[in-house]
């Protein structure tokens, strides 16, 4: 990486600029990787492609707000950064047909609507302006483009510069609000080399998208970290094919980042919309927060915004019961089809609660005007 650019040199669209605007580009911008007919299943596996647990699980969460909300009449479930709808369609299919009757299901995502999607589900570019129920966003905010700077041998940090083909160099010194986040939520020493990911565009993407919850509960899942186990060099990757790979902003693989969830957690109750861009490219454009009331509820209004929680993917679908217990093994003897099935089930579960793997995930918990779901009173 040589050292930083020439006096008077303006990165552009064509030459080196910050990750944030070249990421974005190239994963949402005319031919993107995520506008692709392939979908991100074609290239990398969430949980919500690893098993169908997931989706009942994810059912199980919405049939705990419907009750906390008392059943209203019309139940909303958000699936955002929706891909092909898998989430949505699968928590559909394993709702109580009561609860399914009322249930509003919409798709956020950049991509056009995939054809012989479940007619129930409504097809989004943004957020609805209005969520009673349900919003979740699976690795959502990991496809939230940031900046990602670099200290340099006299310990400043720099914001990085890429070009096309992935190369990269030192650009200006970070200021302002980045540096002001920088120094809060991933303080950098001053050794040449260290790096990190600027997470605010992700945190006012997130308080924006709570913004929009009249009543409900918000869940953010996501590989993550938190202040005390920021990683020195940065997480930001590429997925190509179903394998990592490094990260090129041609439109040719996915660019991700790991999550500073903490600082998410916090944002919703900070006017980040108030003095920063709004994320120019998302998997959606969630709607921007037009003043701090609105981001956390006025005062006198019904709109309460309880304290986050962070939890992992492991803890969060063990209060869904999902465990991956074995079945007994008296089972194989009474009703060896059934055994079988229980048996592949609990594989599938530990998977999706495996420390090392996806049970590592963080979920961060948003409740507004209701009792955490998830809580030991739930």
């Amino acid at each position: 990486m040589t050292d930083e650019t020439t006096a008077g040199e303006r990165p552009g669209e064509h030459g080196p600029r910050g990750w944030r605007a070249a990421a974005g580009a190239a994963l949402y911008g005319p031919g993107g990787f995520y506008r692709r007919p392939e979908g991100p299943a074609g290239h990398f596996r969430t949980s919500v492609h690893a098993s169908p647990l997931f989706a009942r699980a994810v059912a199980r969460l919405l049939c705990r707000v419907d009750a906390a909300l008392g059943r209203p009449a019309v139940l909303d479930f958000v699936d955002m950064g929706a891909g092909r709808a898998e989430l949505a369609s699968g928590v559909l299919a394993a709702l109580p047909a009561e609860v399914a009757a009322r249930t509003r299901a919409y798709a956020v995502e950049i991509a056009g609507r995939p054809a012989g999607l479940d007619e129930r589900i409504v097809w989004r570019g943004e957020i609805p302006d209005e969520v009673t129920g349900l919003l979740f966003a699976n690795e959502w905010l990991d496809n939230v483009p940031v900046d990602v700077v670099e200290v340099d041998a006299a310990g400043v940090p720099r914001l990085v510069l890429v070009a096309r083909d992935g190369s990269e160099r030192l650009g200006e010194p970070v200021t302002g609000a980045a540096a002001d986040w920088l120094a809060r939520w991933w303080p950098l020493p001053a050794e040449e080399g260290l790096r990190a990911e600027i997470g605010l565009p992700r945190d006012e993407a997130w308080a924006s998208a709570v913004a929009r919850l009249a009543r409900g509960l918000a869940v953010a899942v996501d590989y993550a970290h938190t202040v005390d186990t920021r990683p020195p060099f940065g997480t930001l990757t590429g997925f190509r094919e179903g394998r990592e790979t490094a990260p090129v902003p041609d439109g040719s693989c996915d660019i991700t980042a790991h999550v500073a969830l903490d600082a998410v957690a916090a944002a919703p109750s900070a006017p980040y919309a108030a003095h920063t861009p709004h994320p120019p490219y998302a998997p959606s454009a969630p709607a921007r927060v037009s003043s701090p009331e609105a981001a956390h509820g006025a005062p006198g209004t019904a709109r309460e915004l309880s304290r986050p929680r962070l939890l992992t993917q492991r803890a969060a679908l063990r209060a869904l019961d999902i465990t991956g217990a074995r079945p007994p093994l008296t089972l194989a003897s009474s009703d060896p089809a059934g055994y079988v099935r229980a048996l592949a089930s609990a594989g599938e579960a530990a998977e999706l609660t495996a420390a090392g793997g996806l049970g590592d995930f963080g979920w961060l918990l948003q409740p507004v005007g209701v009792p955490d779901p998830l809580g030991p009173d739930a």
